[in-house]
């Protein structure tokens, strides 16, 4: 399925301004349907003057009338000339006569797409962007109740606001969508002077389980929300601007521990602020997980924290221990101990910083690659370390493992084949969707062809590539002098970060 803009863009008529525009309509997309108790369709113009559906919303407050998505389809010859009439005229154009789809009877409202082209200033652009069709089942008609009749009012004057430029609203910020309200969890209707002049059982709910037991109607929602927060300390500063409906923002209020979200839109009648819509839903229990989320966060970026000064501890105590010891062979033993700590210790400490298990393999190599300058210190050693390509993100499980593993073959290569003279080491990494390959060559003095170590820095590393990475790892000597050891982990099990 194509997405929006490229469905938009095939059609050789609009701009990427207007596919802004446009995302930022369909953004209120399913509020459009839910308060007009219709199915909307989207059309953009095409090269041959007739249109495309680029989006459609089903209403959640009433029965659909299209079962089958229109996006992508070219529009159907009965609605052809309301739509282009629309569109030419820049006038919001109703249907004559009903409508029949499907042997349904239905009203249709054809509503030109008007974008505005600063949010300072009222001046548009000189054509319609889209046309909305809004499609409405008159099969059931019935005496509406008032929740009915102020959710339709509050359709018409967004879509005639659609037709002015007035909505979207260039000034409401983007944020997440997430506990956003919706037309059915709560809806309360302001005056100009920011009086309440009808509230929905829902939207009445939320601010009765708050504290506040009386009717919303005839209230300013203002003086409601300061009896509410009476005595807080800390108080949104956008909580007046959003309860008074003069800003197309959102915000939180919580009270006896029941926390509910508020999202103005308001209304204009030709840039002029007649009144608002105030969206409202308890998240009370959304935002009591969030803080869970957070706090479960910290404590696991804690543990990495501690966890990585305990090495680190470890790792201090080795390299005590080192030097006092009077025996070469565990001088040598302890100070590879001591690395192997330390070369877990900073992938802690990189996980330690972040919020997700996940690291940035490139920064804890480099910071892994200056321990080999320790180690060729001891060595009497000049070595010139090089890397290329790069490692990605890798989750925690994978990165600890071969950043020791690493660890062991770069000591190896300095220690054994560059012992008392200068030398390289390159590293090399190539990432493919599949797997990670990591070369590790030196110019040093090689391996006898067909011979591995059999040491414990061999095993570790063997043990680290192929039983806990599942990979597979490769020693050769190469032609003239130098070691080149290939690793090869497959990434088919890491979850696509």
């Amino acid at each position: 399925m194509s997405t929006l803009s490229d469905l938009v863009l095939a059609q050789g008529r609009s701009s990427e301004a207007d596919v802004d525009w446009l995302h930022m309509l369909v953004g209120d997309w399913q509020l459009l349907a839910d308060l007009a108790f219709a199915d909307i369709v989207l059309w953009v113009p095409t090269e041959d003057d007739s249109f495309v559906a680029v989006a459609h919303a089903r209403p959640s407050s009433a029965a659909t009338l299209f079962y089958r998505d229109f996006v992508g389809q070219r529009i159907k010859s009965a609605w052809q000339s309301q739509v282009t009439e629309a569109y030419e005229s820049a006038r919001i154009i109703d249907s004559a006569s009903p409508d029949w789809y499907e042997e349904t009877p239905t009203r249709v409202r054809a509503v030109p797409v008007i974008r505005r082209l600063s949010p300072n200033s009222p001046a548009t652009a000189e054509t319609p962007v889209a046309v909305i069709t809004r499609h409405t089942n008159l099969s059931e008609a019935r005496t509406p109740s008032r929740q009915e009749l102020t959710f339709n009012d509050c359709a018409n004057d967004l879509f005639a606001m659609i037709a002015s430029g007035d909505f979207p609203d260039l000034g409401a910020p983007t944020g997440p969508r997430r506990g956003a309200p919706r037309a059915s969890d709560g809806l309360i209707r302001l005056d100009v002077d920011g009086v309440t002049t009808f509230a929905s059982p829902n939207a009445l709910s939320a601010f009765n389980r708050m504290g506040f037991a009386d009717e919303l109607e005839g209230e300013s929602l203002a003086e409601v929300t300061t009896r509410l927060l009476s005595g807080r300390m800390v108080v949104d500063e956008s909580l007046p601007l959003v309860v008074t409906g003069r800003a197309p923002w959102r915000t939180d209020i919580e009270s006896r521990g029941v926390t509910v979200s508020l999202r103005a839109i308001p209304i204009r009648n030709r840039g002029e602020r007649i009144g608002a819509i105030v969206l409202c839903r308890d998240v009370s229990e959304l935002r009591h997980q969030e803080r869970e989320l957070i706090t479960k966060d910290a404590t696991i970026r804690e543990i990495h924290h501690r966890v990585k000064n305990n090495l680190q501890t470890v790792a201090s105590l080795l390299r005590i221990q080192a030097r006092r010891t009077h025996s070469d062979e565990a001088r040598e033993a302890l100070n590879q101990a001591m690395r192997r700590v330390a070369a877990i210790a900073v992938v802690h400490d990189t996980l330690s910083t972040g919020l997700a298990q996940i690291v940035n393999f490139d920064d804890v190599f480099d910071r892994v690659l200056l321990l080999v300058a320790e180690v060729a210190s001891s060595h009497n050693t000049t070595v010139h370390p090089k890397s290329s390509g790069s490692f990605g993100v890798l989750p925690s499980e994978y990165a600890t493992p071969l950043a020791l593993a690493l660890t062991e073959l770069v000591t190896n290569a300095v220690e054994h084949g560059l012992a008392g003279r200068e030398g390289q080491v390159e590293i090399v990494a190539d990432r493919s969707e599949d797997t990670l390959t990591v070369k590790v060559v030196d110019n040093g003095s090689g391996l006898p062809e067909g011979k591995v170590g059999s040491g414990l820095g061999t095993q570790i590393v063997r043990t680290l590539i192929q039983g806990e990475l599942s990979g597979t790892i490769d020693w050769h000597t190469m032609m003239g002098q130098g070691t080149e050891v290939t690793i090869a982990i497959p990434l088919r099990y890491i979850t696509k970060v």
